[in-house]
């Protein structure tokens, strides 16, 4: 549609008139203007009276355009309103704002000066801030405040003049920067706060005072002044019941009051008047009568003043007299299934969190529960001072963790898209390219390098005695022979007997049972039983593995089909009446076998199993006491290093009784993990230096794992999740009856860590290699806090967890809350999951860690950290990792992990089996590069292709290789770094042409 012009009855267009008497008031400025007081009237009334006709028809156009555009193409979207009014005075390289703000300065007739004020509030209120920002730029504020300054000397004051000059001010007051320094410089403070005393009960005038009291209190040196001369108390005089009227008058107040209680005088203050009482009372008011929730701005307004008065300690305390935890709770709780009112109960959510009291961490101190008594003492540096501490001082919480603190200064927000950490830039990241670039000279003698000749005698080797011809025969004769054999061997299960029923799909096995058994004159299985439940899995201690060979028995071994499943006799039942199951494992097994058999010639049935080079297999291992996992005796069978296949060793007591139960096919993992050998692992083990000294092993440590076939997702955060979690802390201050708080696990006293309970607590257990927890305290019935231990002579650095956990109940749903990490964020808000081992899942053909966790997230807690913990920052909070997480088995033992976990044994036992990756064409060499303070060696390997022949140019070329060196794991937890570097190793020790290369 065509926009309309507007014409004056002369017939002159609109926007020429405003031109032209504009011009005529530029000549009128100075002392005609201040002469000819009747003319400017005229002229300024008429400029104004076009301005307001013009901008009318602008909107009756855009109404009539905004209907057609619904009407007729149904559009969802309102169309842009036409060009507004003022256009001649606000455009580019237009003087009309100059010739406005001249006459506004310059005229002392009241009547004159309301019409100018009329004109600026038109033009000022469309253009989405630009022409306020034109208004500013020309001065246009210090003039309203010489006006005011003006009009407030007249007495008395003309009212519609006050009310026009605050309105303006209440518009350009948010786009000056400096608009609270002109007010207090220009004395304008008083003359507002004195016209809002004189007009409590004005309303038309209030509303454009508290407008402009609102933007003044944004200035921090304003708010304290407005502060001294009463108008937070005037704030609370206009706060009122829940009523349906003044609505907007209210909540311009609270805003006002919200920004002045910013000052920590003016909390004090409204402290002092017992206004913290005053504004939880208007709250809950307010909460019972807005059912409809029209008014959540004003709910909201006195959660910003209850949030700023709690930022001092008085005020926290005041609140938490007041019942303020409670009254915040219920009525949280009563919004949450509202989605449009999260803000309130965001905000009542960070006042309860900041009024939680500061808790005492669980600890007697925060120092490592494992200490190391270093040879020399550095004289400087952390670990000096942790040393030269003294001993009664309490370095868990500090006096002052209760003190005022900004709690805004630490990421505290409770949205649900949690804020970035704008603070954490690359400050680690060196940007000087000089810097970067290699020193061309060594920084050090080249005699003094000499030292280190001892890593690189591949630079000295000559292989002069080595045969290349022979070698290189060997090495494909090996080649082929590993791949034939590995393909015979397949992936064949470990058969572990069990005390439960037999499944159907087993039952042909136990039919070609006499036929597998190389031991004559003993028995066929009988018929299977009733199903038992298995009983509780006890925990791997080196003192009860013992690997012996048995010289003495040279049965030869007989080598089954392809096809056939290799079983063994039950070597356990259920105990019968009055008998304790340790006791019955006791009588009936005394030892247990680890054969090894070949199948190299399985086509033939009865043959015998022969070795590479043509002699009978008939290595076995015995261990002496029993591997208890679930009670039960294991039995490995299937392809290893020592222990491939098993053989049956029960005890004819174990027959005699009626030897009835099923088998559990357990995969071996020296098949599917080539690099993992459970016996070998058992002695890397015995050989490592520990500062606890540890007598157990973990299970995933010793069975091993299979990486996931899959690409493992990234867990979709639940709308909500973090708030609930908070609220449930919450709880504990308000239903303190509810809190069981009992200790279940407690590194500290190294006597007896696990404590005794009465069959309803989950037990914990972390005394194993690479394992971290040194402290569990049940909160609920299926709730509990973690504590991990920080690193050995330190009192920090939190961030790895690997703990046991059994007792558990089928079908409950367990909360775990790691209570002292240090990182203000983690990977676990975004969708990281924790790791978790089942041992029934293990025993049963499924050894492998799975991601688990529901509900997880990270947020600060109420637990105190000390500034001796934080690096001298006082008033400082941990943080807690949350995770929710079932279990599906009864009597399981399940692990929980940060990440896969790598121990040092776990290095050692690849290393070793990593020889036997070696072809006559790689060249490996393992050196030592030193050794740990605890006397583990810190291994070095050089890999590279062997020379072509011991000819002088193919040495020279094999010397001559540029030198690329491999650094795995640098801090403690970066597990991730060292399965890396393994799979780099086993990629170089292939026979891939890409690793040849």
């Amino acid at each position: 549609m065509n926009k309309p012009k507007m014409a004056t009855d002369k017939g002159v267009p609109s926007n020429s008139r405003v031109l032209m008497l504009l011009a005529q008031l530029e000549r009128m400025n100075g002392e005609t203007m201040a002469r000819d007081v009747e003319t400017a009237r005229q002229v300024t009334a008429k400029i104004y009276h076009l301005i307001q006709t013009q901008a009318l028809v602008n909107f009756k156009t855009f109404e009539m355009e905004y209907r057609y555009s619904r009407r007729y193409y149904q559009s969802a979207v309102s169309p842009e309103p036409p060009e507004k009014s003022g256009k001649e005075v606000m455009s580019k390289g237009s003087s009309g704002m100059e010739v406005i703000l001249a006459s506004l300065e310059n005229t002392r007739d009241v009547p004159t000066t309301l019409n100018i004020l009329y004109i600026l509030s038109e033009l000022l209120t469309v253009g989405r801030g630009r022409r306020v920002g034109v208004f500013v730029s020309k001065g246009g504020t210090g003039i309203l405040f010489q006006i005011l300054i003006s009009a407030s000397k007249e007495l008395p004051p003309s009212e519609e003049l006050m009310l026009q000059l605050h309105s303006l001010l209440a518009k350009v007051g948010p786009k000056d920067r400096k608009f609270g320094v002109k007010a207090r410089l220009s004395g304008a403070l008083n003359v507002t706060v004195n016209l809002t005393k004189q007009n409590l009960q004005n309303t038309k005038l209030l509303l454009p005072c508290l407008q402009v009291l609102r933007v003044y209190s944004t200035n921090s040196v304003n708010a304290i002044s407005l502060g001294k001369n009463g108008v937070v108390e005037i704030m609370f005089k206009i706060a009122s019941p829940y009523s349906k009227k003044n609505t907007s008058l209210l909540k311009v107040a609270l805003d006002a009051l919200g920004a002045l209680l910013k000052s920590k005088t003016n909390a004090r203050r409204a402290v002092d008047g017992g206004h913290v009482h005053i504004l939880l009372t208007l709250y809950q008011d307010w909460h019972r009568n807005d059912t409809r929730h029209r008014h959540m701005l004003i709910r909201k307004g006195l959660l910003v003043c209850l949030r700023n008065i709690t930022n001092i300690k008085l005020g926290r305390k005041a609140f938490i007299d007041a019942d303020g935890m409670r009254i915040l709770y219920n009525s949280s709780t009563e919004c949450l299934p509202v989605r449009t009112l999260d803000p309130l109960v965001n905000t009542s959510s960070l006042i309860m969190r900041k009024c939680f009291p500061k808790n005492r961490l669980p600890l007697p101190t925060i120092k490592s529960a494992f200490h190391y008594q270093l040879p020399h003492i550095p004289a400087a540096g952390p670990v000096a001072q942790l040393y030269s501490q003294p001993p009664g001082v309490d370095d868990v919480v500090d006096e002052s963790d209760n003190e005022e603190t900004d709690a805004d200064t630490e990421n505290d927000t409770e949205n649900e898209e949690d804020e970035k950490d704008q603070n954490t830039a690359n400050d680690d990241i060196e940007t000087d390219l000089n810097k970067l670039h290699p020193k061309k000279n060594p920084g050090r003698p080249f005699e003094e390098l000499r030292v280190y000749e001892r890593f690189f005698l591949e630079l000295s080797e000559d292989f002069q005695g080595y045969n290349f011809e022979s070698s290189k025969s060997a090495s494909s004769t090996s080649s082929h022979f590993s791949s034939s054999s590995a393909s015979n061997r397949s992936s064949r299960p470990i058969i572990v007997p069990t005390a439960q029923a037999l499944s159907p799909k087993h039952a042909h096995t136990l039919s070609s049972q006499e036929d597998c058994n190389p031991t004559k004159g003993q028995p066929p299985l009988p018929a299977p039983s009733a199903p038992t439940p298995a009983p509780p899995l006890t925990p791997l201690e080196l003192d009860t593995i013992h690997l012996t060979k048995d010289q003495d028995k040279k049965e030869e071994a007989h080598i089954p089909s392809p096809d056939a499943r290799t079983t063994l006799p039950s070597l356990a039942r259920p105990p019968s009446q009055g008998q304790m199951i340790e006791q019955d494992l006791a009588n009936v097994f005394e030892c247990v076998s680890l054969e090894q058999e070949g199948a190299l010639n399985s086509g033939e049935e009865g043959g015998r199993g022969l070795k590479q080079d043509g002699s009978p297999v008939n290595a076995t291992r015995h261990i002496q006491s029993p591997l208890l996992l679930g009670g039960i005796a294991t039995r490995r069978v299937g392809g290893g290093s020592g222990s491939n296949l098993g053989s049956e060793c029960g005890s004819e007591g174990a027959e005699d009784e009626g030897g009835e139960g099923a088998v559990l096919e357990v995969p071996d993992t020296a098949l599917l993990l080539p690099l993992h050998d459970p016996d070998l692992y058992v002695e890397m083990v015995k050989g490592t230096h520990s500062v606890p000294q540890y007598a157990e092993v973990a299970y995933p440590d010793y069975f091993g794992h299979v990486p996931p076939t899959f690409r493992e997702p990234l867990q979709e955060r639940v709308y909500g999740v973090q708030r609930s979690k908070i609220f449930q802390d919450i709880e504990r201050l308000i239903h303190p009856n509810d809190i069981v708080d009992k200790v279940v696990y407690d590194l500290d006293i190294p006597s007896c860590p696990v404590v005794e309970d009465d069959g309803d607590s989950l037990k914990f257990n972390s005394q194993f290699e690479s394992g971290n927890l040194r402290k569990a305290v049940q909160v609920r019935k299926y709730e509990y806090d973690l504590v991990l231990n920080s690193d050995i002579n330190s009192n920090h650095y939190h961030q790895w967890f690997y703990f046991e956990v059994s007792g558990m109940r089928v079908g409950a749903t367990y909360r775990f809350n790691i209570i002292n990490s240090e990182k203000s964020n983690s990977q676990f808000n975004y969708g990281m999951q924790v790791l978790m081992y089942s041992v029934q899942e293990a025993i049963s053909g499924k050894p492998r860690w799975v991601r688990t966790g529901t509900d997880i997230c990270y947020y600060k807690n109420h637990f105190a950290r000390s500034s001796i913990a934080a690096g001298g920052q006082k008033g400082k909070s941990y943080y807690t990792m949350t995770f929710s997480t079932s279990f599906s088995h009864k009597d399981d033992v399940c692990y929980f992990a940060y990440h896969y976990p790598y121990t040092y044994s776990t290095l050692k036992m690849h290393l070793s089996k990593l020889e036997a990756y070696r072809t006559p064409h790689i060249y490996l060499r393992q050196d030592v590069l030193c050794e740990t303070l605890g006397g583990n060696s810190c291994p070095l390997l050089t890999i590279t292709a062997m020379p072509e022949s011991n000819s002088n140019d193919h040495i020279c070329q094999f010397r001559n290789r540029p030198l690329i060196f491999l650094s795995a794991r640098v801090h403690p937890g970066e597990t991730n770094a060292s399965w890396v570097m393994k799979g780099t190793l086993e990629f170089l020790m292939g026979s891939s042409p890409l690793a040849g290369s």
